[in-house]
């Protein structure tokens, strides 16, 4: 199912606020998502959609990704993020989790996985 998501205007000043002080995690991506690197494809950094803010967004292929850090070992933490992925699963719209060290340690393996969802994006908007 997809339908308009809906838009809070009290999160802007939060996502403007988590722009400016980005996680070492998270600027390590935006320079490989930033400027269309990732096959022409648009991305936004700290987006709110919704009830939430998503570290990256892109329209294009309906695609949210998120950098997990410490704190989403936590369990209350890990429900959060179930709740948070499942809202943005009910738009239509797939959800990348990958943790911080991961994207530190294994860029090569994150864009991998990009790349891989890019790919099955693709061939199915050709069917």
């Amino acid at each position: 199912m997809s339908y308009e998501i809906p838009y809070n205007k009290i999160l802007v000043d939060y996502a403007r606020a988590n722009r400016k002080n980005p996680t070492l995690s998270e600027k390590l991506l935006w320079f490989e998502l930033k400027n269309k690197k990732l096959n022409g494809y648009d991305f936004h950094r700290q987006k709110p959609f919704g009830y939430y803010i998503f570290d990256f967004y892109c329209h294009q292929l309906k695609l949210l990704i998120e950098c997990d850090g410490e704190t989403h070992n936590h369990e209350i933490t890990k429900v959060n993020d179930k709740r948070k992925s499942e809202y943005a699963e009910s738009f239509g719209y797939k959800v990348l989790r990958f943790y911080d060290a991961e994207i530190v340690h294994n860029m090569s393996g994150v864009l991998e996985r990009i790349y891989d969802y890019i790919k099955d994006y693709e061939s199915l908007k050709k069917q």
